[in-house]
């Protein structure tokens, strides 16, 4: 665990683990878990952490693939006195995702969303414009919106399952920012 002090109002914290690499073909499953677990207002840390304990001002997940490595990680922004049960929650919501406890529901509900947002982006100009960049810089191999849809609703229930047992399972890094000392624990564990 890193703290940084600041004299903030608000404590934020970020769970990092191990994720996926750019071309890695489990991508799309990561995509659907990222959605599941903290892709909007739908989602279980949102629903667990902000509407249902109060506890967030803000919540989410995030994935970046590079080249060889990548990386998974939770966003949540908390008051002070609120962060070492703002952390248990998390992990909890975590752990359960790992655990199996997903329901088909959840993954179909998902991969509409994960469709839906990307034929939004393609209507944007500067999306496209940034994805043909991308790819060409890449990887020299773009994805129409078809190939994206196609690669999404291609994600089983059992391919969730098993890249939430993968990812959440890793070791977790975490960084706090707030007004706290340096030598502060937190989390149920002291983590």
């Amino acid at each position: 665990t890193q703290v940084v002090t600041r004299p903030t109002e608000q404590a934020h914290v970020v769970l990092g683990m191990p994720g996926l690499a750019r071309h890695d073909e489990r991508r799309w499953a990561l995509a659907v878990l990222d959605v599941v677990i903290g892709g909007g207002m739908s989602s279980r840390l949102f629903q667990e952490v902000r509407e249902k304990r109060g506890l967030v001002y803000s919540v989410h997940t995030f994935r970046s693939g590079y080249s060889d490595a990548g990386v998974f990680g939770v966003y949540a922004g908390t008051t002070p006195d609120k962060v070492d049960e703002t952390i248990s929650v998390v992990r909890d919501v975590l752990a359960s995702a790992a655990a199996g406890n997903i329901g088909a529901e959840e993954i179909a509900r998902a991969r509409g969303q994960l469709r839906g947002a990307s034929v939004m982006e393609s209507e944007d100009q500067g999306s496209r414009m940034s994805r043909l960049g991308e790819a060409e810089l890449l990887s020299g191999n773009y994805l129409s919106l078809d190939d994206v849809v196609e690669a999404i609703d291609a994600v089983t229930d059992e391919q969730v399952a098993q890249i939430a047992a993968t990812i959440l399972a890793e070791p977790q890094t975490m960084t706090v920012v707030g007004p706290f000392d340096a030598d502060r624990a937190f989390g149920e564990d002291g983590l």
